[in-house]
């Protein structure tokens, strides 16, 4: 795979070869100083692209979600309007009337019921209109609030709203005309507007009528009609479910005809009412970043539209003038280096010639070059080596013995070790042969025992080889204590893949067995040691418990403490206590084997012990987390 790409650089480095210092110091420029900084400067200047484009898409989305904060506000505002105005039982008995009303009624009614529908409009000034609309021949018009619903029975959302069965439905008017004088031109006629309608049923199933509340786009989407101060690169805009575009005129950022050429009615797609979206596009060759929110209650999308262009070209520029100042800057470095140069050559040329005797076998030539400069220390460091060439020449012979002679001993080692297998296991079969099974057995663990204490090819092993090396050493114990001693190592299959030093969990078990073994009125009592692991603090800890003889409190601080003795010749009033009170050992396998953690793993690493004296001992190391097959947690 390597071999193509291992060629061309050979290739190439035969090619410099042929080219002389100045100009293999103009092509170290280049890959030293000018290709990093390219590359450096196209990972820095797009991560900074990202950088800013985060940061533009975060405000986006602040004020997308203003937005949709004042959309749901004024929604409840005119849903709530809608129910103070139907909660009025004066407003359906004039819906449901059955004959007509008397002139003092309708002064009554309009004094009262009227004006209150009429105060609820005034003390919501976002409002435009409220307007009820009824097909009940019996009832007169009111201006402004009750209309004859024939006025409105033209309007294109009328069928619909009567197939919603009394749901409500948001529509958007391109017109704001008066139901009455709808043939008097007025500006406010032209003024878009958001209207909420909803049928009236009384009794329920029975249509009345319908009411309609209104409330100016500029009012119901304030972010988006509002005069933004963003240097004209960010504009909100209103889509509805019929493609058409919202926006207000005086900040927008593109013309219409540009917006019209983006096309975003095919590029926004419906989310859920928590969810923002966004995408990168191209107009006109600039680029645009677009975040919208779909909101389903009015079938719109909230689009906050942003250019990219000065962010992208103020980075472009920096990046740019990066790189010139590099390329200057290999330029300057090129014109020194031909003037150094023709000064440092020069020496070097004689230091050559003088260098080339020197091959030749001529150790005794004087060489010319002195003085200070990096030459002349070259020099004085070529005469050193001279020097030290004879005594090097004698130190290799005499290392190529030593070597031979180390070589000739390991073979010899090895071929003890092969011959000490051989006896056992020759041993092993005597043992067969006379049907000594238990003996066999021992040998084989023995055998087993020895292999693996004399290979030694790494400082780690998996913990299931640690563990078969702890049932050897159970079953040699086991022969001489008549079966007292059970094993349990409760484990999982990828926790035997644990990596553990080396012979450091045997002395634990060796110590359990020399200080756990006890006798009691009745007879020897069995030895059961388990072993399990579990995580902690991303870290493995290895436990091993054993039900023996057990210590006092006093005797396990001061076993931890001797343990954690800095120097194996360190000996305190509590070590020589504690080697009193245990005749047989005091900590030392124990304190060898903290210390080898540490040495391997670090200081945070290491044994403790606690023991309860006549229930228990447990041994507890903690070790880094690694797992042959799995890799570190």
């Amino acid at each position: 795979m390597f071999k193509p790409f291992r060629a061309i650089f050979l290739q190439l480095v035969h090619r410099l070869e042929h080219y002389s210092l100045q100009q293999r110091l103009f092509f170290s420029y280049i890959i030293i100083i000018l290709i990093p900084s390219v590359i450096f400067s196209f990972i820095i200047f797009r991560q900074l692209n990202t950088s800013f484009t985060k940061d533009v898409m975060r405000k986006s989305e602040s004020s997308i979600e203003i937005e949709k904060t004042n959309i749901k506000n004024n929604m409840e505002t005119m849903e709530r309007a809608v129910q103070l105005a139907i909660s009025d039982r004066e407003v359906m008995y004039y819906l449901d009337r059955s004959s007509e009303p008397e002139t003092s009624d309708l002064i009554d009614f309009s004094n009262s019921t009227v004006n209150n529908i009429l105060r609820l409009q005034f003390n919501n000034p976002d409002i435009e209109h409220i307007r009820i609309f009824s097909d009940n021949p019996y009832i007169s018009e009111i201006w402004p609030v009750f209309l004859k619903e024939n006025r409105v029975q033209s309007e294109p959302w009328y069928e619909q709203l009567i197939r919603l069965d009394g749901a409500s439905l948001w529509q958007i008017s391109e017109r704001d005309k008066d139901p009455i004088h709808n043939l008097v031109l007025d500006e406010k006629e032209f003024r878009q507007k958001m209207s909420l309608l909803r049928e009236l049923e009384y009794p329920k199933g029975r249509h009345v009528g319908l009411i309609q509340v209104d409330m100016l786009l500029t009012s119901f989407f304030p972010s988006t009609y509002k005069v933004h101060d963003h240097n004209g690169q960010s504009q909100m805009l209103i889509l509805n479910e019929n493609g058409r575009l919202y926006y207000s005129a005086s900040s927008s950022l593109l013309s219409a005809d540009q917006l019209a050429d983006a096309r975003l009615g095919e590029k926004l797609h419906p989310t859920d009412d928590k969810t923002l979206a966004h995408f990168e596009m191209s107009l006109s060759g600039k680029p645009y970043l677009v975040v919208y929110a779909y909101i389903d209650s009015i079938k719109s999308y909230v689009v906050q539209l942003t250019s990219m262009e000065a962010v992208l070209s103020e980075l472009n520029k920096t990046r740019n003038t990066m790189l010139l100042v590099n390329v200057i800057l290999i330029a300057i470095l090129s014109v020194s280096t031909f003037f150094l140069n023709s000064l440092i050559l020069k020496k070097l040329r004689q230091l050559t010639l003088s260098m080339k005797k020197i091959r030749l076998g001529d150790f005794n030539i004087q060489l010319p070059v002195g003085g200070g400069s990096e030459v002349g220390e070259l020099t004085h460091h070529f005469r050193k080596m001279i020097n030290k060439i004879n005594e090097l020449i004698a130190d290799a012979v005499n290392k190529q013995a030593a070597t031979k002679e180390a070589e000739l001993k390991t073979l010899k080692n090895q071929i003890d070790s092969h011959f000490l297998y051989n006896t056992l296991e020759n041993i092993k079969m005597l043992a067969e042969v006379e049907n000594q099974q238990p003996i066999s057995d021992a040998l084989t663990s023995l055998g087993s025992m020895m292999r693996y204490n004399l290979r030694w090819s790494s400082e780690y092993v998996r913990l299931r080889e640690e563990l078969n090396h702890i049932r050897h050493y159970i079953a040699l114990m086991n022969l001489r204590f008549d079966q007292r001693i059970h094993f349990h190592a409760e484990l999982q299959e990828q926790e035997l893949d644990l990596e553990v030093l080396k012979m450091s969990l045997q002395p634990i078990i060796e110590n359990a067995v020399k200080h756990g073994l006890r006798s009691s009125a009745s007879g020897d009592a069995d030895l059961n040691i388990s072993l399990r692991t579990f995580p902690m603090n991303r870290t493995q800890v290895i436990l091993i418990e054993d039900d023996g003889r057990g210590m006092t409190r006093e005797k396990t601080e001061q076993l931890n403490h001797k343990i954690r003795s800095t120097e194996s010749g360190e000996q305190t009033a509590s070590d020589n206590a504690l080697a009193r009170s245990e005749k047989s050992g005091s900590g030392i396998g124990l304190r060898n084997v903290h210390q080898r953690l540490q040495l391997f793993y670090g200081y945070e690493y290491g044994l403790w012990v606690e023991s309860e004296d006549g229930k228990y001992t447990r041994v507890l190391m903690k070790v880094p987390y690694f797992n042959v097959n799995g890799g570190v947690s």
